[in-house]
């Protein structure tokens, strides 16, 4: 199996567009690394593997309350549903990724082609199927996602013990990220 990036499309000219030229232009905020012994890493990601999971059925959830057309964010369906993956250590074909996204293909497969662009993706050719490829997280990608649903957990953790005026302990967190 090979790791491959497509080039950018550009305008036929061989020459990148504006939006391709921009987003290369476009900074993206870096990633804390964060420190530890290895089993506070290792809860915490248990716990970011959580929060992934219910953000993106959360939000499946939502649209039985609110009509789904007045949110969209495929791009970030679709990181979440590739971090989920990466964790579950399951290959995700680019049809599945787009359709996790919950928008039509053509807009799955430009915003999949966008996020490759900005480093936060990269594709697989199946080595047994040349019709198919597969996406996932670039290095890149799942560092910033680790961090960021880290940082969600942590806070939310901190959150809710100062609401109820009680400190988990290590046994309750881990409870929690089962």
């Amino acid at each position: 199996m090979t790791v491959r990036s497509n080039p950018p499309r550009g305008t036929g000219s061989g020459r990148p567009g504006k939006v391709e030229r921009a987003l290369r232009a476009a900074p993206m905020a870096s990633y804390p690394q964060v420190a530890g012994d290895e089993a506070s890493l290792a809860r915490r990601q248990r716990l970011a593997l959580t929060l992934a999971r219910e953000f993106y059925s959360g939000r499946r959830r939502r649209a039985r309350y609110l009509s789904a057309d007045l949110f969209g964010e495929p791009t970030w369906d679709i990181l979440l549903d590739l971090y989920v993956a990466a964790r579950e250590n399951r290959r995700v074909p680019t049809t599945s990724a787009c359709i996790g996204a919950h928008v039509p293909p053509t807009t799955a497969l430009r915003w999949l082609r966008i996020l490759e662009m900005r480093g936060m993706v990269e594709r697989e050719e199946d080595g047994r199927d040349g019709r198919r490829t597969f996406v996932k997280l670039s290095p890149r990608g799942h560092g910033v996602m680790e961090a960021f649903l880290g940082t969600m957990a942590d806070t939310l953790l901190v959150s809710l013990a100062d609401a109820v005026g009680d400190v988990p302990d290590h046994g309750q967190l881990d409870e929690a990220a089962q």
